[in-house]
C-alpha cells in the first residue's frame, strides 16, 4: 500500500477516536446531570428568630434540601409550633430540633437553662459588669471582696476568686442584645451555675460586692487562685535583708609572768620570769 494513503489513514482513525472520546463525555455528563437528585422538605425559618421565641406558624416556612437532610431536621411545622427556641435562627435556615427548647417546656430563658444547671441573677453596676461588654455566652469570673467575718483581720479587706468559666445566659431586662451588640442597660446579670455554686454566690452577692471578670471564651481552665488581702497589698514586697553573721573568737589566755627582784649589796635588778605552761 502506498506509504502516504497509510499514513492518511492513521491521522484518520486518531482524529475519529478523539472526536468519539469527547462525544462519550459530554453525553456521560448530561445524563449524569439528567438524573433526578432526591429532596427533602424540612421546616425552616421564615424570619429571624430570636433566642427565648415561642415559635408560631408565622415563624416557620419549608424548603426543600437535596440529598440527606441535615441530622435532627424537622420535616412537620406541626413538631415546632410552641416550643422555645434556644439559640439564634436565621431566615431560610432548617430548623434543628437541638435547637429548640424540650416540648412544653415554653419559651424566655428558663426553656435554655440545661438540666441540673440553675440561672442565679445578680445584680450588678455598668463597672462592676465590665462596662457593657458582657453579653450573653461570654465566659466570666466572679469575684468577692470584703472583710471575712468573725476573725479578728490584720490585713483588712480580702478579695477571693469564688468562681471561675461561668457562662452568661442574660445581661439586662430580657436575653437579648442592643443594636451594638451591648446587653441592656440594667443591673441584672443571670449566670450559668450548679445549684451549689448558686449557693456560694447568693451568699456572696448579699455580704459582700461583686465583681465580674470576663474572659477569653476558649480559655476554660479552673485554676488555684490565692486571696488578696489590702494589706499586703501595700506591704514592702521587696528582697528580705541578708543577714550578717559575725563569728567572735575567744581571746587567747595570757601567761601570767613573774617578777623578782635580786639585791646586790647597793644594786638592785629586776628579773622577769614566764610561769611554765600548766602551771597557771
Amino acid at each position: 500500500m502506498n506509504r502516504r494513503l497509510l499514513t492518511i489513514l492513521l491521522i484518520a482513525f486518531v482524529v475519529a477516536s478523539a472526536c468519539t472520546f469527547l462525544v462519550y463525555r459530554i453525553l456521560g455528563h448530561m445524563i449524569v446531570a439528567s438524573k433526578p437528585v432526591p429532596t427533602t422538605r424540612v421546616v425552616a425559618a421564615a424570619t429571624d428568630i430570636k433566642l427565648g421565641t415561642v415559635l408560631t406558624a408565622a415563624d416557620l416556612t419549608t424548603t426543600q434540601i437535596a440529598g440527606a437532610p441535615p441530622k435532627g431536621s424537622i420535616l412537620k411545622p406541626e413538631d415546632a409550633i410552641g416550643r422555645g427556641v434556644i439559640s439564634n435562627i436565621y431566615q431560610g435556615e432548617p430548623i434543628l430540633d437541638s435547637r429548640l427548647a424540650p416540648v412544653g417546656s415554653g419559651g424566655g430563658l428558663a426553656a435554655t437553662i440545661p438540666d441540673g444547671m440553675r440561672a442565679c441573677a445578680v445584680r450588678v453596676d455598668e463597672v462592676v459588669g465590665v462596662a457593657g461588654f458582657v453579653t450573653p455566652g461570654m465566659r466570666v469570673d466572679v469575684l468577692a471582696s470584703g472583710t471575712p467575718p468573725g476573725e479578728q483581720n490584720q490585713a483588712g479587706t480580702e478579695s477571693k476568686t469564688i468562681l471561675q468559666n461561668i457562662q452568661v445566659l442574660s445581661a439586662g431586662t430580657d436575653i437579648q442584645k442592643d443594636a451594638e451588640g451591648k446587653p441592656q442597660q440594667v443591673q441584672v446579670v443571670n449566670l450559668l451555675v450548679t445549684p451549689e455554686q448558686a449557693q456560694t454566690l447568693t451568699l456572696a452577692s448579699n455580704q459582700l460586692k461583686i465583681q465580674l471578670v470576663l474572659r477569653n471564651p476558649l480559655d476554660t481552665k479552673v485554676a488555684p487562685v490565692p486571696t488578696t488581702a489590702m494589706g499586703r497589698l501595700f506591704s514592702d514586697q521587696g528582697p528580705a535583708p541578708q543577714r550578717r553573721v559575725v563569728i567572735r573568737t575567744a581571746p587567747k589566755p595570757t601567761t601570767p609572768v613573774y617578777s623578782i627582784q635580786v639585791i646586790n649589796g647597793s644594786s638592785t635588778t629586776e628579773e622577769k620570769f614566764n610561769a611554765p605552761e600548766g602551771q597557771h
